[in-house]
């Protein structure tokens, strides 16, 4: 028993990793090929991927919704448990980074349930809106731009059904955000105050993990 979490140094989580994470062979590739990537740092520690996959098949998710793909582990984490009717809708900028994605998509057989919209993600979720599919995804993860944050919140708000989750990445932004400093970038402000405006939100339920650089999973009631 223990009033807290402990500290995971390095040794303890890769004893986490040794004794808990199962990872599908092609996802085990993709982070293997991003470790080697210049902006590597961009990619979910492998065991928010299997959380990812392990909460989408949890909660019976058939539709998936994706803010900020990069090289496409996370999208492939949650497409691989979805049925074979499954439908993922991914967003991003990236022609470079998602070519990489849609790769190893395809070599895990699930690329055809993957739905990739290259164009800013707001405008993607205000399609979807103005489409009529407010309340059609059952899970959404938000792992982009951090001053947009607030804005994809609200979006994923809306096109969640009730009961469907949205997950959260980044939230911590290595520990800046206990105390912006001036020269901080906007998005450390901006997710300080989200945050803290977050738990107070009569519209969600919510449960704030400290995995990777700080994970939120909210709950649309």
């Amino acid at each position: 028993m223990t009033r807290r979490s402990i500290p995971i140094n390095h040794d303890l989580n890769a004893y986490l990793q040794d004794i808990g994470l199962t990872e599908h062979p092609v996802m085990r590739e993709l982070r293997e090929f991003t470790a080697g990537h210049r902006l590597a740092k961009m990619q979910i520690a492998p065991e928010q991927g299997q959380f990812m996959h392990w909460l989408a098949h949890l909660i019976g998710a058939r539709r998936y919704l994706e803010i900020g793909v990069f090289t496409g582990y996370s999208t492939l984490a949650v497409a691989l448990a979805l049925p074979e009717d499954g439908e993922v809708v991914a967003c991003d900028v990236s022609k470079e980074f998602t070519r990489i994605a849609q790769a190893y998509w395809q070599k895990a057989g699930v690329a055809d349930r993957i739905h990739l919209v290259l164009q800013p993600a707001l405008t993607t979720l205000n399609q979807l809106l103005e489409q009529g599919q407010a309340g059609s995804f059952d899970l959404a993860f938000i792992d982009a731009d951090k001053p947009t944050c607030p804005a994809y919140f609200e979006a994923c708000l809306q096109l969640v059904r009730r009961g469907g989750v949205i997950a959260l990445d980044n939230i911590l932004l290595g520990g800046r955000v206990l105390s912006p400093q001036e020269s901080d970038p906007p998005g450390v402000h901006v997710m300080h105050q989200f945050n803290a405006a977050l738990k107070q939100d009569p519209r969600v339920r919510l449960c704030v993990l400290p995995m990777g650089d700080g994970m939120t999973l909210a709950t649309r009631i």
